[in-house]
């Protein structure tokens, strides 16, 4: 079987999660190069090796069959390209990307033929848009869905780990009585909701706000589908969860059955017996491959309603795990070369 000379750019919260996950996936991998713009030589294990981080410089890229890139929008259009040139494929996290039309945005789980018609680079989506189409696109396959209301409750890992380290001295000031101090967000973020995530738009949503908007409607390929999403941040370390109200052009069956669709659907778990008090909990979600689903009950205030609480982790199954299973899918469809006439 080929193996795969793997580039992780970037060694932030991402970065390291993406490697860890390599290490963990099926991709044979004949060597890491982990690749970052300073901080050159950082020691990273990975598979019983030891390997030393390398600055980005013209030529690196060459000899390197995929680029995973976690390392922001800028650095994504300014190496991206010349990853490209050089001959890797590139699965890029950032948001550079995304809607550009000739790009694919693949979540495997929903997509995964997108990912066949690459150029050399793939755009791996938005966290909070992974896990929701993940848990949305079995049902909209069966009964068609028209409107999606959401709400997030996002950890602050999305982030990055500067946003980790002020909840953590947030907290312990507020324990010590002391001042609590902000600047990684513009508000206290310990025992706080903050109904704002990247930048406000002059319609008054947030960027966060709209991608999912804009990206459910790629990835899913309706741009029919009506989304109006509220991106909060909330002082959880890791893992997203989401509120999510659908509505659908056909009847839905019983919840008993969406339920059993659901747990059937790939990437999906269903944890829903609220007797039990049994349901997705970012605590419990953390560290777990997967999309957790759970409250799955109807909405009885319109036709063809239905209502569920949607959890995952942000930093896997929301970046690194989405973006090591586009390249497990195309090592296994041999869609790795940009020369398989796509």
């Amino acid at each position: 079987m080929k193996e795969y000379r793997i580039a992780v750019v970037g060694m932030g919260a991402v970065g390291r999660e993406m490697v860890a996950t390599l290490e963990k996936s099926s991709l044979p991998v004949s060597e890491l190069l982990p690749l970052v713009r300073r901080n050159e030589g950082e020691p990273i294990s990975f598979r019983g090796r030891t390997y030393k981080t390398v600055k980005v410089n013209k030529g690196v890229f060459k000899g390197v069959d995929i680029a995973l890139f976690s390392a922001g929008e800028q650095a994504s259009k300014e190496l991206a390209p010349m990853a490209i040139e050089e001959g890797a494929v590139v699965i890029d996290n950032s948001n550079a990307f995304r809607m550009d039309p000739e790009i694919p945005l693949v979540v495997p789980e929903v997509n995964p033929l997108d990912a066949k018609k690459h150029k050399g680079l793939i755009a791996n989506p938005n966290c909070s848009t992974i896990q929701m189409v993940v848990a949305l696109k079995p049902l909209h396959d069966l009964y068609k869905i028209k409107r999606i209301v959401v709400s997030t409750y996002q950890a602050v890992s999305g982030t990055g780990y500067k946003a980790i380290d002020e909840l953590n001295e947030q907290v312990s000031a507020y324990i010590a009585q002391e001042e609590i101090k902000n600047s990684v967000y513009p508000h206290q973020i310990a025992f706080n909701a903050l109904p704002h995530i990247d930048v406000f738009l002059d319609n008054g949503y947030s960027k966060e706000e709209m991608k999912m908007h804009h990206e459910t409607r790629k990835i899913i390929g309706d741009e029919s589908i009506q989304v109006s999403a509220t991106a909060v941040r909330i002082p959880v370390v890791r893992c997203h969860s989401e509120a999510v109200n659908i509505e659908t052009e056909k009847p839905m069956p019983s919840v008993e059955e969406i339920k059993k669709i659901l747990a059937e659907a790939p990437g999906v778990t269903v944890i829903d017996d609220v007797a039990n008090d049994a349901y997705p909990l970012a605590a419990d979600c953390q560290y777990k491959y997967g999309v957790f689903v759970g409250r799955i009950r109807k909405d009885y205030s319109i036709p063809n309603g239905l209502n569920m609480w949607v959890v995952a982790d942000n930093l896997l199954k929301g970046a690194a795990l989405n973006a090591v299973q586009i390249a497990e899918l195309l090592a296994e469809k041999n869609w790795v070369s940009k020369d398989t006439g796509c």
